[in-house]
């Protein structure tokens, strides 16, 4: 029992860290940007860093995250142990709160697809393309997120029928969804900014 507990203790804290890696801080910062997290939105994902004008560093940033939610479960799933839900949940909240950044970190967009495309495919694929679909139509990256995100524990569920995936999903889409609190005031109040808008300081 204790060798147990202890094996997925060091999963989560597996999890957590490779979360924590703040890609999008780092590339910008490599780049000679200065810190992301002074312009536009504040943020350290993909679509603030887009803001800065570099498609290459946005692109980048968005494969980097949605890579590290990717080989956090899968990397478990391999060996068929039971702490791949908690792999998943554990890489969305390192991205985050990190600890290297005082618990300020992404809206787990990326991460949480990458972590959908580990556990079953289909539905990272289907909640992608409804992030890309949204996104070509509004030009909206917090509107096609919300879309996304909606479409997940959906899917999940009618791919997988597995509650337990479903109920993951669920809670990494309230994460998501909790994340972007300001997004939706702004959504409703038409005031969101469209993507690839370059940051004004």
């Amino acid at each position: 029992m204790a060798n147990e507990l202890f094996t997925y203790a060091l999963i989560a804290a597996f999890a957590y860290l490779l979360g924590t890696i703040p890609f999008g801080l780092l590339l910008t910062r490599g780049a000679g940007l200065g810190d992301i997290r002074g312009i536009g939105s504040g943020n350290i994902g993909a679509t603030n860093v887009l803001r800065t004008g570099r498609k290459g560093l946005a692109a980048a940033t968005l494969l980097l995250d949605g890579g590290k939610g990717w080989l956090a479960v899968a990397w478990i799933k391999q060996y068929g142990h039971g702490g791949v839900a908690l792999a998943a949940l554990f890489v969305v909240l390192g991205h985050i709160f990190p600890l290297w950044l005082r618990f300020k970190g992404g809206k787990g967009v990326a991460t949480g697809l990458g972590v959908f495309y580990a556990l079953a495919w289909p539905v990272g694929a289907i909640s992608c393309a409804a992030w890309l679909l949204t996104a070509l139509l509004l030009r909206i990256s917090s509107a096609a997120a919300l879309v996304a995100y909606a479409c997940a524990p959906l899917s999940a569920w009618y791919i997988t029928h597995s509650w337990k995936i479903t109920v993951l999903a669920a809670l990494i889409a309230a994460l998501v969804y909790w994340k972007h609190g300001a997004n939706i005031r702004r959504l409703l109040a038409g005031t969101e900014p469209r993507i690839g808008k370059k940051a004004s300081a």
